[in-house]
């Protein structure tokens, strides 16, 4: 493994951490302290169904701005295939329509186990209804009327790349609930999101999980989520499901800035699974220091993670500073060696 890959690799995990189990919000990353409406989390919630076995929030503003994206955009400079995949499909940019989100994944709402969970997205910005329908319905969307609220449905549909090879592209609706708040994912969990605007049993009734959020330190992004339960929706390999920790709930709160800190956090079911999920990261923390070798930059990140918690609780704070994506950067202007 070069340098270069390795700089990458520890940079993926740490930010795969935060977004753990939601490829939704890999599009949007940041949450404002100033989203929070009112205690427990933003008003979006009321929008999230009360079995969400993932909860994640990201302030795009918020991110966008930072210094750190514009390390990253120099880095990478092409537009993420999802991201320009979503904005071709709805007509919305996530980087300029869009202030915050919530998002969320949940069980089948018939209570199905046969399939995997699904997905919703609520954006707060600025949004031009009338183009994006059209758009849609230009890409082979269709518009029914639930509830008085009109919804934009996109069927599944196949598309081939340069290459030749042929992709799925999942279906999705989407749906304007209120001023300035679209809901988009699965068509189940969209239809839900409108039954919820009169009210309803939404995941601020889940005690569990809002315990989590109000727990929760200031940052620009957080999530929580149920680990076991996600691990059961990903239908894993018996042996690999077998090595897993037993981990119940999972938290990350983070801030982004010039570089991104953080402290992901697990609950397990007993303080034995603890002691166990310690021992592990301690090893992990071994190797991540000899993996640093002499780098400076690299060696200060990895010292930077703190492992604490007590009881059922593990915690591990994490630094990674500006100087670790400028050495990305300058590594994806370098010529590849001949």
């Amino acid at each position: 493994m070069t340098a270069r890959t390795r700089y990458f690799v520890i940079l993926s995990l740490l930010v795969l951490a935060l977004g753990v189990g939601t490829g939704l919000v890999a599009y949007f990353v940041g949450l404002p302290t100033t989203a929070l409406q009112r205690a427990g989390g933003p008003d979006e919630l009321r929008f999230v169904p009360r079995n969400a076995t993932l909860v994640a929030y990201a302030n795009v503003t918020d991110v966008m701005g930072s210094t750190l994206r514009e390390r990253l955009r120099q880095a990478m400079p092409d537009t993420p295939r999802g991201q320009q995949e979503f904005q071709d499909q709805t007509g919305i940019n996530i980087e300029t329509d869009i202030d915050r989100i919530v998002a969320c994944i949940a069980p089948q709402l018939d209570g199905s186990s046969s399939l995997p969970g699904t997905g919703l997205v609520l954006a707060r910005g600025r949004f031009n209804e009338v183009r994006i329908e059209a758009l849609m319905r230009e890409h082979g969307a269709v518009v029914e009327v639930y509830k008085d609220v009109r919804l934009i449905v996109a069927e599944p549909r196949t598309t081939t790349d340069d290459q030749g090879a042929v992709r799925r592209i999942d279906g999705l609706s989407l749906a304007f609930i209120e001023s300035g708040l679209v809901a988009v994912g699965s068509t189940p969990l969209v239809r839900h999101a409108v039954d919820l605007k009169v009210g309803g049993d939404n995941v601020t009734a889940n005690d569990e999980l809002m315990a989590l959020v109000e727990s929760l330190e200031s940052g620009n992004l957080w999530a929580v989520g149920r680990f076991d339960a996600l691990a059961s929706q990903a239908r894993l390999p018996g042996e690999l499901a077998a090595r897993l920790p037993a981990i119940t709930w999972f938290s990350a709160s983070g801030h982004v800035n010039g570089g991104l800190s953080g402290v992901l956090r697990a609950e397990t079911r007993d303080d034995a699974s603890a002691a166990d999920l310690r021992d592990v990261l301690r090893g992990f923390l071994a190797l991540a220091k000899m993996q640093a070798g002499d780098r400076p930059d690299i060696l200060a990140m990895v010292q930077s993670l703190q492992l604490g918690g007590t009881g059922k609780t593990v915690a591990l704070s994490f630094e990674v500073p500006p100087a670790v994506f400028d050495q990305l950067g300058s590594g994806a202007a370098s010529p590849p060696p001949q």
